[in-house]
């Protein structure tokens, strides 16, 4: 019987990031690995050197492979060292939010079975006010003016690096294998206590290098986004593994990102829908194309995404993927559909399924369903969270909860997350759709779209939205604004105006905190206002 060697496990070599970095130091020592803005250089030798300098340290503190190291700080030098060192080892990574603090906080502490804790000074007073669970040694990184919090069981220590990586014993117990854990990411907690999703090699691999043809050796990838989160990481690892280069900056800011992109020489980057709104946003510029980007990866591709080509002159891509999963759905360049998510990659196999896992029918809406050919490339399941696991995993699927359809060519469309579907009228509203056409007004920010009760059954359409900086919205140029553009039934009746947006730590919009809160009394409503839709114009 013939095998399919394309479902294979990828060599030690090809996908562990232990012998990647030692593989590009020794061919290439002198290229550039990663620049940071604002910052320095590191190339592919000085980070080995780096990396092994930071693991000598660690393994001095009492790091053996296997175990749990918790990460608490922002991009940068300090990170990307902790979280390779910390692989170096065969330990495995596991970062935390820097905007995490209180419950969500000590829940990731005590989920982590860590005991040690690399954090930036500036950080740690937040341990004060919590349980600090399995953690026993801290290890500090930056400058702060505060003193560090007295915690019974603790110690703390400056995380110095040995001098000199030439002669540290950093011999493995083992070789660190394909299938071994890299980390353990946790989601975002939305809707309750966030998960630890436990990661191998193999699918950080399959995330990231395996799902990227069109990125090689002469790119630069800008990390835009946190290196805390799977969406960057896996840019990180897809650089590694083709031998390129990455920028780094410390936070995506809308007023500098293009000077950062000229300074570090990006090719690639990875924004996500709100991002890329911003961007489009800003008054346009004589520079709009004095760039070197030339291929971005929009997720979720929106109703705007493709004025980026159009005003920035680059080629769009887009992909689908989640903490738990491996990139299966990805598309580009030359696309234009809005929520297109991509064709299947040849490792997964996936469906569009009814709430008893059925398959619907091509152009019916129901939640994506996800398995894989290659061992690994999905999660291992949720760290000591078998019930999740069990849930997730229903019938041998990966459950994504969001809402797909896929049409007669095969592609698939991201329509919603499966709770943020609103039904009104008798019809099914996708937020995501909805959101996309709001974002298109000039003055809006950002915006949410969520279901609230109807007097009369099924539900209404609130929207909460947020102006750019300077200008002032009527909620009446809401609904006048979206009557011209969506079919009557989607057309909001209530209307909030605000300042800011509740989100996780992660930045995610917690759309659950606007749908408690309903309609508060600072809501407009189109009906009380006299505004009545007839064959989906204002009378």
């Amino acid at each position: 019987m013939s095998v399919n060697k394309t479902f294979e496990i990828p060599a030690r070599e090809q996908c562990v990031l232990r012998y990647m970095l030692e593989r590009n130091a020794a061919a290439f020592p002198d290229r550039r690995f990663v620049q940071f803005w604002p910052g320095g250089t590191w190339s592919y030798g000085e980070t080995l050197e780096r990396v092994r300098r930071r693991a000598a340290a660690l393994k001095a503190a009492g790091v053996r492979q296997g175990d749990h190291v918790l990460c608490w700080m922002g991009n940068g030098p300090d990170l990307l060292a902790s979280w390779l060192a910390v692989n170096y080892l065969g330990a495995v990574y596991v970062p935390v939010n820097t905007a995490a603090r209180g419950r969500p906080l000590e829940h990731i502490l005590y989920n982590a079975d860590a005991r040690f804790l690399i954090a930036h000074r500036s950080l740690v007073g937040r341990l004060a006010e919590i349980s600090t669970g399995s953690v026993r040694q801290i290890l500090l990184v930056g400058d702060a003016d505060e003193a560090e919090p007295a915690l019974p069981g603790i110690t703390f220590a400056p995380m110095a690096d040995a001098e000199d990586a030439a002669g540290q014993d950093l011999s493995l117990d083992r070789p660190i294998e394909p299938w071994d854990t890299q980390a353990i990411m946790y989601t975002s907690g939305t809707t309750g206590a966030a998960k630890g999703v436990v990661s191998s090699y193999v699918q950080l691999y399959t995330m990231g290098p395996d799902a990227f043809d069109c990125i090689n050796a002469d790119d630069c990838c800008m990390i835009a986004g946190p290196i805390f989160h799977c969406g960057s990481t896996l840019y990180v690892y897809a650089m590694l593994a083709a031998g390129g280069a990455i920028g780094m900056i410390r936070e995506f800011r809308t007023v500098d990102f293009w000077d950062a992109v000229r300074d570090t020489g990006s090719t690639v980057v990875l924004l996500l829908g709100v991002m890329a709104s911003f961007l489009l946003k800003q008054p346009a510029s004589p520079r709009d194309r004095d760039h070197p980007l030339r291929k971005v990866f929009i997720v979720p591709f929106g109703e705007d995404a493709t004025q980026f080509h159009d005003r920035f002159g680059v080629d769009l891509y887009t992909v689908y993927n989640m903490t738990e999963i491996a990139s299966p759905l990805s598309a580009g360049p030359g696309i234009e559909d809005a929520g297109l998510a991509g064709k299947p990659r040849p490792w997964f196999e996936l469906r569009v399924a009814d709430a008893n896992d059925q398959e619907v029918p091509r152009g019916e809406v129901g939640e994506l369903l996800i398995r894989s050919h290659r061992p690994w490339a999905l999660m291992k399941g949720y760290y000591r969270n078998p019930e999740a696991t069990v849930a997730a995993m229903r019938n041998g699927w990966f459950h994504t909860g969001d809402a797909f359809r896929q049409d007669a060519d095969g592609r698939f469309f991201f329509v919603d997350r499966l709770k943020d579907v609103i039904r009104r009228r008798g019809e099914n509203i996708s937020s995501f759709e909805l959101e996309g056409e709001i974002l298109a007004h000039p003055k809006v920010k950002e915006a949410v779209a969520v279901a609230v009760p109807s007097e009369y059954s099924e539900d209404e359409v609130l929207v909460v939205v947020t102006p750019v900086p300077g200008e002032a919205i009527e909620p009446q140029e809401i609904v006048t604004f979206l009557a011209e553009r969506v079919p009557h039934f989607m057309v909001p009746r209530y209307v909030r105006l605000a300042d800011d947006l509740p989100k996780t730590s992660s930045g995610k919009l917690q759309k659950h905190v606007l749908r408690a809160d309903g309609v508060t009394a600072d809501t407009w409503d189109r009906e009380q206002a006299g505004l009545r839709l007839k064959r989906e114009r204002l009378a």
